[in-house]
């Protein structure tokens, strides 16, 4: 039987490797906290969001594009429109007032017609979007804030978030940013249900591999600009290599930026890694919108990278670079760095990472083998708990413990205010992931307020916040805690007080 050391140490692998208790979950998990999470490896491939409008990149390409051209049309109607009104007869002055009104009204008329009456090419009359209710977002924030609630449902109803939390981990290492463009916006769940998700319990190199060609990653980095000034195209336009995609693998995804590469390496990559883009509009390479190898962009000829040259035809030059930066050393190091200061504490204890890095490196990249080594670690598992729980985590794991089902304004609002929405990082290196980013004094004074909206929220729900502190918090809770969420003037305050408590925040 579990001892109350093991018992605490089960409270803490619940809130540093998952997202946090559920109200029910008790003593139970906590005796099997490390059985559970082994288990959770063993299971194999995370679950994926359900109800979400779109399959994936190839159908939500389709309709981006129908959804843009509706745009033009509207935008160039009302352009008409409003020269119709001004063209009025210098002899007609007051009548020409009455004659720009119509008009106006005429291109209002036409501005929400229009899009039904034409049809843009190469596009067919199934694949038109269909107009949103009033006060509804457009389709690419729309389909977003759709994607969040799904992503959201999914990891409150996970046994220790484990898994989930894990495809947060790869998902910002793999960032993209949603504001980048329509695209980016639109595809950003799709990116994460299809190239991370499948990969979570599988081997990097193939999440590596299918992070690079995804269409939101491919725009995000700008490949689909990055032609071989040797190629067909080069030749023909004049124009050369972005190197935005190559740089960021090397720097951010593999190797790491002590990782051995120089700026030859990083433009030796671009030219390999020509001809990965997008399928335009007219689809004449694939499903619009969805990846694509386009050989009139790709540089021609072998190319060294880090030492090797690489002479494979096409797309499978690029495959053979992204493996073989997958099972470089450096990129052993990298990554299992960045798990340790995830997982378990901002200056990462140096014979962690090492184990890490070698069971990277003696599996060929088999992350549940890494995993498996984290997990099984004292030093991972009996860490202080200094680490502290970034938004995203916090939302989670607060909503976890209340039990509220939230709407999409309950997770975009808070995650907004407290600087962390979904797919939406300032820059390719993603967002922080150590105390400075999240720890600040103005931080933490966000965090009481975002605490204080939810308690009033969940109040009804939460009829003894005392009882709710024992149940979550379990042997990690203190007495100082206890005797706050008891004192408390309110059950707001209450539950205010429990998820703002040391214990609930630092993991």
């Amino acid at each position: 039987m579990a001892g109350p050391d093991d018992l605490k140490a089960g409270a803490v692998a619940l809130q540093r490797f998952g997202l946090g208790a559920r109200p029910g979950q008790g003593e139970a998990i906590r005796r099997e906290a490390r059985d559970r999470l082994l288990a959770e490896i063993a299971a194999g491939p995370v679950a994926q969001p359900q109800g979400v409008a779109f399959s994936g990149a190839a159908e939500i390409g389709q309709a981006l594009y129908a959804f843009e051209d509706q745009e033009r049309i509207a935008r160039e109607a009302k352009r008409v429109a409003a020269q119709q009104a001004q063209a009025v007869s210098p002899g007609a002055q007051s009548a020409g007032m009455q004659v720009a009104g119509a008009g106006a009204m005429s291109g209002q008329m036409e501005v929400a017609q229009a899009p039904a009456e034409v049809k843009p090419s190469g596009q067919n009359q199934a694949a038109q979007p269909a107009k949103p209710p009033p006060n509804e977002p457009a389709l690419p924030f729309r389909t977003y804030r759709d994607e969040v609630k799904s992503r959201v449902d999914l990891a409150l109803a996970a046994e220790t978030g484990f898994g989930e939390r894990l495809v947060m981990f790869w998902s910002n290492h793999f960032c993209i940013g949603a504001t980048k463009s329509n695209i980016c916006r639109i595809m950003a769940g799709a990116y994460e249900r299809e190239a991370i998700r499948p990969h979570v319990f599988g081997r990097f190199e193939d999440m590596l591999i299918a992070a690079e060609s995804h269409p939101a990653m491919l725009d995000f980095l700008d490949n689909r600009q990055s032609i071989g000034p040797n190629s067909p195209a080069g030749r023909r336009q004049r124009r050369g290599l972005n190197e935005n995609l190559a740089r960021e693998i090397m720097e951010l995804h593999t190797l790491g930026v002590s990782g051995g590469y120089n700026q030859a390496d990083v433009t030796n990559l671009a030219r390999i890694i020509t001809g990965w883009t997008v399928v335009g509009r007219e689809g004449v390479l694939g499903f619009p919108g969805s990846f694509a190898f386009n050989a009139g962009l790709h540089e021609p000829g072998v190319t060294p990278l880090l030492g090797r040259s690489y002479d494979q035809p096409g797309r499978a030059q690029g495959v053979a670079a992204l493996t073989d930066l997958a099972r470089h050393p450096s990129t052993a190091h990298f990554i299992a760095t960045k798990l340790v200061r995830h997982f378990v504490a901002d200056d990462p204890p140096p014979k962690l990472v090492d184990l890490l890095a070698a069971t990277f490196r003696q599996s060929g990249g088999d992350l549940p083998s890494v995993y498996r080594a984290l997990i099984g670690s004292d030093e991972a598992w009996k860490a202080p708990a200094t680490k502290v729980r970034s938004p995203q985590e916090f939302l989670l794991a607060s909503y976890r413990a209340t039990g509220l089902q939230p709407n999409p304004g309950q997770i975009l609002g808070p995650l907004g205010t407290m600087g962390q929405p979904f797919w939406q990082p300032s820059g390719p290196n993603g967002y922080a992931d150590t105390n400075v980013a999240w720890a600040s004094a103005e931080g933490i004074k966000t965090r009481i307020d975002v605490a204080a909206g939810w308690g009033r929220q969940t109040a009804n729900a939460v009829p003894d916040p005392r009882s709710q502190a024992d149940d979550i918090l379990g042997p990690i809770l203190s007495p100082e805690t206890k005797q706050a969420v008891a004192r408390a003037e309110s059950r707001p305050q209450a539950i205010a007080l429990l998820l703002m408590s040391p214990e609930f925040q630092r993991r």
